[in-house]
């Protein structure tokens, strides 16, 4: 049984901008993957010597998009990156959601830090 757990990130950019690098192949493989593949809703994820593929759920205009890896069909476990802009101050945040087993937790967490980390860099937002 996987457990539900949500990561706020601040950063310094453009909701539109966001927008491309975490709902296209492209700006998924500048800080996601090494390389990122899609055929319609099908997104082939490829780190070193591994492969993991994705269905996209959804990915509403400049809001958010969620993905399902494929071996987790038939459950209701995803990720999903949404952007969250602040009405009053304009700050922009992702809000990370995904589901982990409690061993993982830890480790799923800071690999979330280090891929935005990675993420913050390629936008100049550090």
């Amino acid at each position: 049984m996987k457990e539900k757990f949500e990561l706020e990130f601040p950063i310094h950019a453009s909701p539109k901008l966001l927008h491309q690098y975490l709902s296209t192949p492209s700006g998924l493989s500048e800080w996601y993957a090494d390389d990122v593949n899609s055929r319609g809703e099908l997104y082939t994820f490829i780190w070193d010597d591994s492969e993991e593929q994705a269905k996209l759920l959804s990915k509403k205009a400049v809001d958010k998009v969620r993905f399902q890896w494929l071996e987790d069909e038939g459950e209701d476990y995803y990720f999903e990156i949404r952007i969250q802009v602040d009405e009053i101050t304009k700050d922009v945040s992702l809000m990370v959601t995904d589901f982990s087993d409690e061993d993982d937790m830890d480790e799923n967490k800071m690999l979330w830090e280090n891929q935005i980390g990675e993420l913050k860099k390629v936008l100049g937002s550090v």
